[in-house]
């Protein structure tokens, strides 16, 4: 077995003059109609499949243990939007939700594993949660004070967030009246790892923003759609809240990411660390079959007319598909949903 917190220690040091986390998604709504940009190849027989992306693994640890999800919400939240992000999380180990469903596409996930063989840990559940309601650091963080965020929740002086380097996440949430650095410009959330300078450990963390306010045509994709994309018509959510659904997708797409490459030294695509090619990544735009370059794929539909692609516990949501490295293309939970 790797020693973790050992790697993350030493990792750490090499990275302390970073300044700008290199991990960032958002939705393919910025490419053009008609765009073949994230096209990965002609074959519609798997979605996104390409003899030329080749995933490959760099040795780096990757969380096989059971993942702890620990959320600090950043600014003001309804009950109603905490619950269904909750649930969504929740709903990632969850043996008894309807096909298709969360757990299935995790399994996708669970598929990757570490130097030793050692398989993506099927158990991801909600841990502590920290409410930062009062906008501690400002309406307006850059990366590096989503840092300083996530230090104010760690070394707290009542209830501070517990830290476990070998299984701990932290979601950082922030609510549709705080802009972060690059927010709807370049990303919708990313995910990196703490610099030891300013947390005072090696923390894999990720950070998600609520686009309703502003730019939810670009990150709450397609459940409202951007000016330019004239005809589009936005979708309706699964859960009436068009920041939060959206939401939902990026939320799934970092902690697969995070669960695969949390020090950013594990599985990625292309040669190049600083701007590595994730399992997400090789996804992005896909979320049934048929899916790629400007088409989502095939969709569900509620009785009510919303539109989702797989169930949790009790909600449903639309979750972007992974690339599954075994395969070598894009799937969704219906693959491995049994």
């Amino acid at each position: 077995m790797h020693q973790f917190p050992v790697l993350l220690s030493l990792i750490a040091v090499s990275v302390l003059l970073m300044v700008t986390p290199v991990i960032g998604y958002r939705p393919w709504p910025h490419l053009k109609p008609n765009s073949s940009d994230l096209t990965l190849g002609s074959s519609k027989k798997f979605e996104g499949s390409s003899e030329f992306v080749q995933m490959r693994y760099h040795m780096g640890p990757v969380l096989t243990a059971n993942i702890t999800v620990h959320i600090v919400w950043y600014g003001r939240w309804k009950k109603s939007q905490k619950k269904i992000i909750r649930e969504f999380i929740n709903s990632i180990s969850a043996v008894d939700a309807k096909h298709p469903s969360v757990a299935g596409w995790w399994k996708t996930v669970q598929l990757y594993t570490d130097q030793t063989g050692a398989n993506i840990s099927h158990t991801v559940h909600l841990g502590e949660e920290k409410n930062d309601r009062f906008y501690s650091h400002g309406k307006k963080l850059t990366r590096l004070s989503i840092q300083s965020v996530i230090k104010s929740a760690v070394t707290a002086s009542t209830k501070p967030l517990p830290i476990n380097p070998r299984s701990g996440l932290f979601l950082l949430l922030t609510s549709d009246d705080v802009y972060v650095q690059d927010f709807c410009g370049q990303v919708c959330g990313f995910h990196y790892f703490t610099f030891p300078s300013i947390v005072g450990y090696t923390l894999p963390y990720a950070w998600v923003g609520n686009s309703a306010k502003l730019c939810p045509g670009v990150c709450a994709y397609p459940f409202a759609v951007p000016k330019y994309m004239t005809g589009f018509k936005p979708l309706k959510s699964p859960n009436g809240d068009v920041g939060v659904d959206g939401m939902i997708s990026v939320i799934g797409h970092e902690i697969a990411e995070l669960a695969t490459n949390p020090l950013v030294n594990a599985w990625y695509a292309g040669q190049d660390p600083v701007a590595p090619v994730e399992i997400a990544d090789l996804c992005e735009g896909i979320y049934g079959t048929g899916g790629g370059g400007s088409y989502t794929g095939q969709l569900l539909n509620d009785k009510d007319g919303a539109t989702f692609n797989m169930n949790g516990i009790r909600r449903r949501y639309l979750v972007q598909w992974v690339w599954n490295h075994i395969l070598n293309y894009c799937t969704g939970p219906n693959a491995l949903d049994q």
